[in-house]
């Protein structure tokens, strides 16, 4: 584990049971996880929920994020709407990995109608186990902030 223990979760009603396996799974490695996500299965608004757990990343009140929606997609283009926020979708463990260690996301989407409950929960261990390497890539993340403003 890293030392980004603290993690936000959040998602829409398409993913209710996936994110909860994913929050108990991060409980169990000893991460300190909060859930802002939907807890019935009405639907629900994903940009919504992509920028509360964004907020809550931007703001520092935790360390990463990790949102879902069916596809994963919708729920990221939200996310990243949120100044300082970095956020990929990802349906394997190397990009998952490789969005820490080259350009060092805060947040992880995952599409929940897209990825099994195994797989999704592999893409989370490489993404909080991944360390931001800087160097050249430190360089590209900051060309990436400067876009914002």
């Amino acid at each position: 584990m890293t030392a980004s223990n603290r993690i936000v979760l959040s998602s829409d009603h398409a993913a209710i049971a996936l994110r909860q396996t994913i929050a108990k799974h991060l409980e169990a490695r000893g991460f300190s996880v909060t859930d802002l996500g939907p807890t019935s299965p009405e639907s629900t608004h994903y940009p919504t929920h992509g920028e509360a757990a964004a907020r809550h990343v931007a703001s520092g009140e935790s360390d990463l994020g990790i949102v879902l929606c069916g596809t994963g997609q919708g729920i990221m283009m939200a996310a990243n709407k949120v100044k300082g926020i970095r956020c990929g979708v990802c349906s394997d463990t190397f990009s998952a990995q490789m969005i820490r260690a080259h350009n060092n996301a805060n947040m992880l989407s995952i599409g929940a109608r897209v990825v099994g409950e195994g797989v999704a929960l592999e893409i989370v261990d490489a993404f909080v186990d991944a360390e931001f390497e800087g160097g050249r890539h430190g360089t590209r993340v900051d060309m990436i902030t400067a876009i914002e403003g």
